[in-house]
């Protein structure tokens, strides 16, 4: 499979996550094919589209993207927030609330 194969089954299960929902980016490369593609799907997040709801995507631990994406963790806390998404001490996303197990 070519990285443009890859990215649009990446950018496909992205854009049905529902508010309110996180997976993760393991999660997504197992989904898309390419169960050790983590880092991949990461790329595919900073190439990603206009609109495609990338801030909910995080690590398999609920911590949030590094500072360069979404304009700084912040941001994509911001996001999520607004869409119901809680938070532990230490600003990790509360898996067992919100992950979207496939």
């Amino acid at each position: 499979m070519d990285s443009r194969t890859f990215y649009q089954r990446v950018y496909r299960i992205v854009s049905e996550i529902p508010a309110g929902s996180v997976m993760t980016y393991g999660q997504i490369a197992f989904y898309a094919g390419k169960p050790r593609a983590a880092r991949f799907v990461g790329r595919a997040m900073r190439l990603a589209p206009p609109g495609l709801p990338c801030h909910r995507v995080v690590g398999k631990n609920g911590a949030l993207a590094p500072a360069e994406a979404f304009g700084g963790p912040g941001a994509q806390r911001a996001l999520l927030e607004r869409e119901g998404i809680a938070f532990l001490p230490g600003g990790r996303v509360d898996m067992k609330k919100h992950w979207l197990q496939g």
